[in-house]
């Protein structure tokens, strides 16, 4: 008994001293341990209600505006946007430097559903559905003259949208949606992405197999064209991925008979084909680079090239999740920053969040704030944030 007691008085002297080596020297206990690597906290401290990595201010800079989508800046900083729902083109003006628009100036209305910018050369290009369209432009009092059609488009359907940007070859190169959920189109001009000479109207199907890559963006190192993809609809809540592929010429991305890295539509196409390598129709499709979550709807990305943004983050993605209109549980309604080395996404995470806050009792909420749409950094590395649902443009900077 009295042997037990010795124990027993041991152990509490053996554990009290391992907790005040603990407490004394746990300062030295990193130099032991490996690092932990811990997610960078998300804060919610601003009126909006969002949630942003630590450091960073957003703000509204436009309001009132009709489902804004494509941003665009022009040669003197002024934010331009089309609003389809509207048929114009707004300009944003922010003479006073106070990351608020003065006013909203409507450069150009009565235009069907327009939708991509681009400026190049004193010329601003707007894509509406059945056409492009060049304007002399004059930035410095904010007026178009000398409307010219650059190149027909073909018929819309489902997406009408038409996305566009110069590339570093100078040539126009055009986002055309598919005009259907899954189908093999009439003409084969829809589900592509369009390359085109803006002098003289000449166009050829750049890459194809693409359902409604309604955004894209040139990798600032290598030129390449990185698109967001949107997956068909009606396979349930979790397929098919919605995707990022860098687009190369001539290649094929699979839509409609595949679907994520070269699945096999059997819901839409019934063929059954011979076991050959490579394995019809999928076998000679491109996968993408990146799958994501389905029916998250990525829309707008951008390079990070911004001082605002830590030297370890320089050259990942940013991509706009829209959000889903017919899934169980919503998924997207965020904006995402993808780690990206040698053309591959290392990880993923949460940029900005909030857009779907979540419902009183902590579950996952259904009634939207907004839904996020194109990203755009000014000359001085803030960005520029389109929100079609909340019909307003955001302002992010560094704090």
């Amino acid at each position: 008994m009295h042997l037990r007691k010795l124990l027993f008085i041991f152990l509490i002297i053996v554990l009290l001293l391992i907790a005040f080596l603990v407490f004394r020297f746990k300062g030295a206990l990193p130099a032991v341990l490996p690092p932990q690597e811990r997610p960078k906290a998300m804060v919610v401290d601003n009126e909006l209600g969002l949630k942003l990595p630590e450091g960073f201010n957003i703000e509204i800079f436009a309001e009132n505006l009709k489902s804004p989508r494509v941003l665009t800046f022009d040669s003197l900083g002024t934010l331009l946007v089309s609003v389809p729902s509207e048929g114009k083109v707004v300009a944003l003006p922010d003479k006073n430097n106070d990351s608020k628009a003065d006013e909203i100036i409507t450069l150009i209305q009565n235009l069907d559903r327009p939708h991509g910018l681009a400026i190049q050369d004193s010329k601003l290009y707007v894509a509406q559905v059945s056409n492009v369209l060049a304007f002399d432009y004059d930035s410095q009092n904010l007026k178009v003259t000398n409307q010219k059609s650059v190149v027909d488009l073909p018929p819309a359907g489902r997406h009408f949208t038409r996305t566009i940007r110069f590339g570093p070859d100078g040539k126009l190169y055009i986002a055309v949606g598919s005009t259907c959920d899954v189908c093999v189109e009439k003409d084969e001009r829809n589900g592509t992405i369009l390359q085109v000479d803006s002098q003289t109207g000449q166009s050829q199907i750049f890459a194809k197999g693409l359902r409604n890559s309604v955004f894209f963006t040139f990798d600032p190192q290598t030129a390449k064209i990185w698109a967001t993809e949107m997956g068909r609809d009606f396979l349930g809540d979790n397929l098919p991925p919605d995707e990022i592929n860098i687009i190369e010429e001539g290649k094929d991305y699979g839509w409609p008979f595949c679907y994520g890295r070269q699945v096999h539509d059997i819901n839409f196409d019934k063929k059954v084909y011979v076991q050959i390598v490579p394995q019809p129709p999928c076998g000679q499709t491109e996968p993408p680079i990146y799958e994501i979550p389905a029916h998250s709807a990525p829309l707008g990305l951008v390079f990070i090239t911004s001082s605002h943004f830590p030297d370890d983050w320089q050259d990942d993605l940013l991509v706009a999740y829209h959000g889903s209109w017919n899934r169980s549980t919503p998924s997207g309604y965020k904006i995402v920053r993808l780690k990206i080395n040698d053309e591959k996404v290392i990880s993923e995470e949460d940029f900005i969040s909030g857009f779907l806050p979540a419902s009183p009792t902590g579950e996952q909420g259904t009634q939207t704030i907004g839904r996020p749409v194109d990203l755009i950094f000014d000359k001085e590395g803030s960005l520029y944030i389109s929100d079609d649902k909340a019909g307003v443009i955001y302002k992010l900077a560094k704090r």
